[in-house]
């Protein structure tokens, strides 16, 4: 039987997050965002060289750095029912705010938070489709 090139649950970008401790990123993707870990395998070191947290229909993928390389903070953008449960339960979580809820221009409500290790978490829903052309006219109406 052929092994498929992205496994079964994958898709095909899958984000991976570098940090220097992996545990309270676990905890704030589970207490968060209903995150469940799926999988964590130990370093020789005691900590933890690599995890996987499903959220909604996605992994994060979660290593452990060591020296001399470097944790490196990500950027990434979460599609969740509702943007301003997901923003207050983020902050209970332990996320520090960078942007309060609010209705964007191209029809997703969001609102950001920052993790313990520097990540910084858009939360969006979509409350509003529209055209390519309605979406450039806001965006030009908004920076008018």
């Amino acid at each position: 039987m052929a092994v498929k090139p992205v496994p079964e649950g994958y898709h095909t970008v899958t984000p991976y997050l570098t940090v220097r401790s992996a545990e309270p990123i676990i905890a704030f993707l589970v207490a968060a965002f209903d995150g469940r870990e799926t999988e964590r395998i130990p370093s020789a070191s005691g900590g933890i060289s690599h995890a996987e947290v499903r959220v909604g229909d996605s992994v994060i993928m979660i290593g452990e750095v060591s020296e001399p390389a470097a944790a490196m903070p990500a950027m990434l953008y979460l599609y969740l029912p509702d943007a301003d449960t997901a923003y207050a339960r983020a902050l209970r979580a332990g996320a520090s705010s960078t942007q309060e809820p609010r209705d964007e221009p191209y029809g997703d409500r969001t609102a950001a938070v920052r993790d313990a290790a520097g990540n910084q978490w858009y939360l969006a829903t979509h409350i509003e489709d529209m055209s390519a052309a309605e979406m450039a006219r806001r965006a030009t109406s908004a920076h008018a």
